[in-house]
């Protein structure tokens, strides 16, 4: 058991008994397929193909654009219709490219082929993850390839896989440890030949006893390898917080998790990382939870990257109902969505759809100054004095609070008994923060270069 439990946290219900005994339903999409230029951290992808071209499963079809970037594979063989903006479910129009799929799924030269990751250089591993387009599938998608290479190799002794999927209703990677244990094991054993001083921790919350068992007997002569049971809290798969709970080591907003030592990967990076390196596939899929009440037959997919949300809603059987709500993602971090015609990234974990009596419609009251929200913060912060400086748009006071080190779980918004939008408020404030940093940096980088032409 993780023996340094953080701070706050909350047990909402989980459902994930809906979907969690459904095994993975490999779903082959028939309708166009969008690959958005942005399905990551850093800089958008820069398309290599045009309109017209024929492209195949696995080819790159837009390259890295910059170091924090990461390729774009289709998933699909077919023709390029066209490279216009797309709707994303950040609500951002994207460039993205549109395939026409020609249903024949042929596949590039070597997609397939079996390779023995032992014979490779741990620059060849790296390149080989980079060229594969993986980035980080449990929500944050930063670019696998830079992760891999951080400026202290030596000083990283800890990789934990985050199996800890903490947000209500996803099973997504509870089904991977069940079905595909043994690519889970070779992953991680692939990750620790880039690090010489690492051990490996699959980090799983308590409430999983088969997962548990599973890769207790896969990992039970492995060295170098353990399952580290957590107790069973929201947001215990939160970067942070799984990094405090598993090491007792504490990294900030200004920190990355290989400062403090460690490497942190979820289940399916780990599975994807295996597959681009030994059995020659790029990312072209991944795994979506469809689940809610008002889902037809909750399940788990195998959903091939630019499919329409809709096509994966359908394959689930549809909706019972019109759904209330509709979200991608969990309950507490997800998105909420006004269409389906949108495509999946290599962000998208799940599509949730509530009938009308699981919606909250209370009515947002005055804070009452309870402390509730104090009580479950899990980065011990004030969030009823953070939300009056987002109410006065005070950025300098939002700042003083350590409101960028929110990690907007939505703990404070779940119990707050005045049902305020707190962690909307300071999303909103920490997007206002950043511009205004940006303005200055910008403001300065003039002034400077004014500056050095009048010399």
């Amino acid at each position: 058991m993780g023996v340094f439990p953080f701070k706050g946290g909350v047990h909402p219900y989980d459902g994930k008994e809906l979907a969690m005994d459904k095994a993975i339903v490999n779903l082959r999409p028939e309708g166009i397929m969008v690959y958005p230029m942005s399905q990551h951290i850093g800089a958008p992808a820069k398309p290599i193909v045009a309109k017209g071209d024929r492209v195949l499963m696995g080819q790159k079809i837009a390259e890295a654009g910059g170091f924090i970037s990461a390729p774009v594979i289709s998933s699909v063989s077919g023709k390029v219709k066209s490279i216009e903006k797309r709707l994303t479910v950040g609500g951002s129009m994207v460039e993205s490219i549109v395939v026409e799929n020609d249903q024949e799924y042929e596949t590039v030269p070597g997609f397939g082929e079996k390779r023995d990751y032992t014979t490779l250089s741990r620059d060849e591993i790296v390149q080989i993850v980079k060229e594969a387009g993986i980035v980080g599938l449990g929500g944050a998608g930063f670019p696998t390839s830079v992760k891999l290479c951080p400026k202290e190799v030596d000083k990283i002794d800890t990789f934990l896989v985050n199996a800890a999927e903490c947000e209500p209703y996803l099973t997504s990677d509870y089904r991977d440890m069940l079905e595909v244990p043994d690519k889970l094991i070779s992953g991680i054993k692939v990750v620790l030949s880039l690090f010489p001083n690492a051990k490996g921790k699959i980090c799983i919350e308590d409430n999983k006893p088969e997962a548990i068992r599973v890769l207790e007997e896969r990992v039970k002569n492995e060295k170098n390898i353990e399952v580290l049971p957590l107790r069973t809290r929201y947001p215990q798969g939160g970067e942070r917080q799984l990094i405090y709970a598993a090491t007792g080591r504490k990294v900030n907003s200004s920190m990355l998790p290989a400062d403090a030592g460690v490497l942190v990967d979820n289940v399916d990076t780990v599975v994807s990382i295996y597959e681009a390196v030994c059995e020659s596939k790029p990312l072209v899929r991944r795994i979506l939870t469809v689940t809610g009440d008002a889902v037809q037959n909750p399940g788990n997919f195998y959903v091939p990257l630019g499919t329409n949300y809709k096509e994966v809603v359908d394959a689930a059987g549809g909706f019972k109902e019109d759904p209330e709500k509709i979200i991608s993602g969990g309950p507490m971090m997800g998105m909420p969505l006004f269409t389906l015609d949108l495509p999946v990234m290599k962000n998208s974990s799940s599509i949730l759809a509530f009938k009308e009596d699981q919606v909250s419609k209370e009515p947002v009251t005055a804070c009452i100054s309870c402390g509730r929200c104090v009580d479950a913060c899990p980065e011990n912060l004030m969030p009823l004095m953070m939300m009056k400086a987002s109410l006065k748009k005070d950025t300098d006071r939002f700042v003083r609070l350590y409101g960028m080190e929110c990690i907007e779980c939505g703990c404070c918004s779940y119990v707050c008994p005045a049902k305020r939008p707190l962690t909307q408020g300071f999303k909103e404030m920490k997007r206002r923060v950043n511009a205004e940093r940006r303005a200055k940096q910008a403001k300065a980088a003039e002034t400077a270069k004014v500056g050095g032409g009048k010399s």
